[in-house]
């Protein structure tokens, strides 16, 4: 386990899971703030900060800041299609300047 600790791409991705797992948490909790809507808010958020705490003594704040939102926009967009909500043009234009954003920031 330490050994995927000391890995920025590992971290990356437990972050931006954490994230989406709490954003899953938060439109539960839109509908109706259940106890397993709270749950999945607070592991989410967790998760998250510890996993950028042990990033960012690690790497640059600017590249890991885009690199955990351009992971984040691809789950969250896969778990908005899983749950059938449409994207708009708009929204995968969105998506697309994010992407461009980790391709520019990380060279």
């Amino acid at each position: 386990m330490t050994y995927l600790l000391s890995k920025p791409i590992f971290l990356i991705f437990t972050a931006a899971l954490a994230y989406a797992i709490a954003t899953a948490g938060i439109k539960m909790a839109s509908n109706v703030i259940s106890p397993s809507a709270l749950v999945l808010i607070t592991i989410g958020f967790t998760l998250a900060t510890l996993a950028e705490v042990v990033l960012l003594r690690q790497a640059s704040l600017g590249v890991i800041y885009i690199a955990i939102i351009t992971a984040e926009t691809l789950m969250v967009l896969t778990l908005a299609a899983m749950l059938g909500e449409g994207l708009t043009t708009k929204q995968l234009l969105g998506a697309t300047f994010v992407l461009a954003g980790i391709f520019i920031v990380g060279e």
